[in-house]
């Protein structure tokens, strides 16, 4: 299908899974025209490429012979580009039926969950990448090796993408191996109960074809629907699971560990990614790899090579002044295991944190759980809940969850006014946190202290 396809137009181009088949299409020689709210790096980028873009609402500026649309749900149905794109005169396709029609054709490697997805599966793909197998990957972040959401290696039969549990859009792949790193409930505005959520999991369980292969972070309690042929297989931090890490060991700021295998073990992995999680994202990421054919040597070599994913536990400044980690951490579990990994590294700095709630629901069904997880840092500093594709709920805000958040030292802060806050606290441990638009905060926050440090 996507052979024939010479213009296509992307209604929210600038979304990180938008974006990449967006530069997927413009590699093979399709015309790439978009829209999306507001300008950023990554519209930039893409623009940079060849790519037209506009950020204001006009059906005029989508082309007449636009051959197919492709949306995601985050766009508002009264956009009235979306009416237009919908008024039957053109063909319109999901962003996940896109990648399903993409992917369908190639060994495809999925990589599912509530959490890790993203560094699991660029983990993956930079693994595959650099192996004589090859690959081509959609990725739900940059890649730091790659400055990239998107690889290509049009002659390899791989392709590595994240499976998006989000709208269900993890039930149009059809993959050759799949794992599936965590469970957790979410998106509740979706699913309404944790069992729903489970339960789509377990249909996205009974895609993988024949003879391939489910890779299960050990713990993780789902019904499996794989057919008879499909090999199943657990991983773990240090469990007795068919893939574990072993011989774990920290040596100053870096991990250094093994990796046991059903068949021997893949030795000296020193990865230069913090945080004890990434031990585990590392063992996921070689089990794919090592059932679909890579060496152990191939692995090593890769795992201690990959240098992150941009806003994955993503140390912005170090210096004696001043420590800033970026983070996209956005639910309980995610932000309990960020503040863990930085006391682990960081045991006597004092951490200062700033965390936008993203999305009313979601702040709304775990209020609790994040007020626990919100209480673990020294500081904790709220902005206002960024709403993405919903609209406020009475009762529901950041002021709310900061009355629940047990520690002292805690207050609320406009996104505007962060920056003045940042250089009067003068922080030791500086953390942001969220999957909303703190992002663009990123860049200045980080010229903030690297200027303060100068003085």
């Amino acid at each position: 299908m996507t052979e024939a396809l010479k213009k296509v137009y992307f209604l929210g181009i600038g979304g990180i899974g938008m974006s990449a088949l967006a530069r997927f299409l413009k590699s093979t020689g399709v015309e790439v025209h978009g829209y999306d709210k507001t300008p950023s790096v990554l519209t930039a980028e893409l623009e940079a490429e060849g790519m037209k873009i506009h950020y204001e609402d006009r059906p005029d500026l989508i082309p007449e012979d636009t051959g197919l649309i492709i949306y995601t749900p985050a766009v508002p149905t009264d956009l009235e580009e979306y009416k237009k794109a919908a008024s039957g005169a053109f063909s319109m396709m999901k962003r996940s039926e896109l990648l399903g029609v993409i992917t369908a054709k190639k060994r495809t490697l999925a990589v599912a969950g509530t959490h890790g997805k993203t560094t699991v599966s660029s983990m993956l793909a930079h693994i595959m990448h650099t192996s004589v197998l090859g690959c081509t990957a959609f990725l739900g972040g940059i890649a730091k090796n790659y400055d990239s959401n998107l690889l290509l290696n049009p002659e390899s039969d791989f392709m590595v993408t994240e499976a998006d549990e989000f709208d269900r859009s993890f039930l149009t792949l059809s993959p050759h191996s799949a794992v599936i790193t965590s469970a957790d409930a979410d998106h509740l505005d979706i699913y309404h109960t944790h069992q729903g959520l489970k339960a789509s999991f377990s249909d996205f369980t009974s895609k993988i074809r024949d003879n391939g292969h489910l890779v299960i972070k050990h713990g993780v309690d789902l019904e499996l629907k794989t057919t008879e042929n499909v090999g199943i297989y657990t991983y773990s931090l240090d469990k007795d699971s068919d893939f574990a890490a072993q011989n774990i060991r920290l040596t100053g700021r870096r991990y250094s560990f093994d990796i046991r295998t059903p068949n021997g073990v893949i030795t000296g992995l020193q990865p230069p990614l913090p945080g004890i999680f990434n031990i585990e994202n590392s063992v996921a990421a070689a089990a794919v790899a090592w059932l679909n054919g890579v060496c152990n040597c191939e692995i090593k070599e890769a795992i201690n090579s990959f240098t992150g994913v941009r806003r994955r536990f993503d140390h912005r400044v170090i210096s004696d002044r001043v420590i800033y980690i970026d983070d996209y951490a956005h639910h309980p579990e995610e932000l309990k295991a960020c503040f863990r990994a930085v006391r682990a590294l960081y045991p006597d700095k004092q951490i200062t944190a700033i965390f936008q709630p993203h999305l009313y629901t979601r702040t709304r069904d775990f209020a609790d759980a994040f007020a626990e997880s919100l209480s673990m840092p020294d500081r904790i500093i709220l902005l206002d809940i960024y709403p993405a594709r919903e609209l406020p709920i009475e009762g529901v805000s950041s002021a709310m969850l900061l009355d629940k958040i047990t520690i002292g030292d805690k207050q609320l802060s406009t996104k505007e006014g962060v920056l003045e806050l940042i250089d009067r606290l003068e922080p030791e441990l500086l953390l942001t946190m969220g999957a909303g638009n703190i992002d663009r905060l990123v860049e200045p926050i980080t010229e903030l202290l690297n200027k303060k440090g100068e003085k």
